[in-house]
């Protein structure tokens, strides 16, 4: 099963399952994860190939969603479930295949469609640092800055290094190798989730355009769509507190 950092004690209401997206870990969730645990439990994931969670051969959106399920069954049977870039499309993917598990689905910044973009160079990046010299993690980020000019990506990478054990909690071969599968939608993705659902996006991000609602109400009949001004893709580490307030509006109405 995934490795689950757990946040607050068992409520009523159902607990938060918040799967995160490509390159990330569940530690990038441990303040909202705090803030959300004071009315509810909060299970926050490393998805596979990320973090502490299995290395394994396939990382496809059916085989997230399938680890997805396996967390909710070990934990009452039913979430509210949030996944942000990857891990709303693993979100996705569960309601329309498994939907008696998922009470209330938020999507973060992310539609089910294939996007053109890879982050596969960001893996290359990775790869260069030659971990037998460093020591620290700003030894680190000295040499990524070679390759990833952005101070806020090379941050957010360098939390999946394992400084001591001079290795990437992260499987850079499958997820390069499934870097199209990641990026796109599957082709044979079928069915409604009928449940409440909010897909809560960045206004300076383009992840999710008008374009899109068409694609989503056809999965989801009854999505709602809300932004948050001044954040981006990252619009729960740029906007923490109106990512919060939002996720509080919907999940108590």
């Amino acid at each position: 099963m995934l490795n689950t950092v757990l946040t607050g004690d068992p409520t009523a209401k159902p607990p938060l399952l918040i799967a995160h997206g490509l390159f990330g870990s569940a530690r990038n969730w441990n303040v909202i994860a705090k803030r959300m645990s004071d009315e509810r439990q909060v299970i926050s994931v490393d998805m596979r190939n990320h973090g502490e969670s299995p290395q394994t051969a396939t990382h496809s959106y059916a085989d997230l969603a399938s680890d997805l399920a396996e967390v909710i069954h070990a934990h009452g049977g039913q979430a509210d479930v949030m996944g942000h870039s990857m891990g709303g499309k693993a979100a996705m993917m569960l309601a329309l295949t498994q939907p008696a598990l998922v009470n209330r689905l938020i999507v973060a910044d992310i539609a089910p469609v294939t996007y053109g973009h890879s982050q596969t160079h960001l893996i290359d990046a990775m790869r260069k640092v030659d971990l037998a010299m460093v020591s620290t993690r700003r030894d680190a980020d000295a040499q990524l800055a070679g390759f990833v000019d952005e101070v806020g990506i090379r941050a957010f990478l360098l939390q999946s290094l394992d400084v001591r054990g001079q290795r990437w909690r992260l499987n850079h071969a499958v997820l390069e190798a499934y870097m199209d599968q990641i990026t796109g939608w599957p082709e044979d993705a079928a069915g409604q989730f009928n449940g409440p659902v909010f897909m809560l996006s960045g206004a300076e991000s383009d992840y999710v355009l008008p374009a899109h609602r068409d694609q989503i109400k056809a999965f989801f009949p009854k999505a709602r769509f809300a932004k948050i001004p001044g954040a981006g893709h990252w619009l729960h580490a740029d906007k923490p507190r109106e990512f919060e307030g939002a996720l509080r509006a919907f999940l108590n109405a």
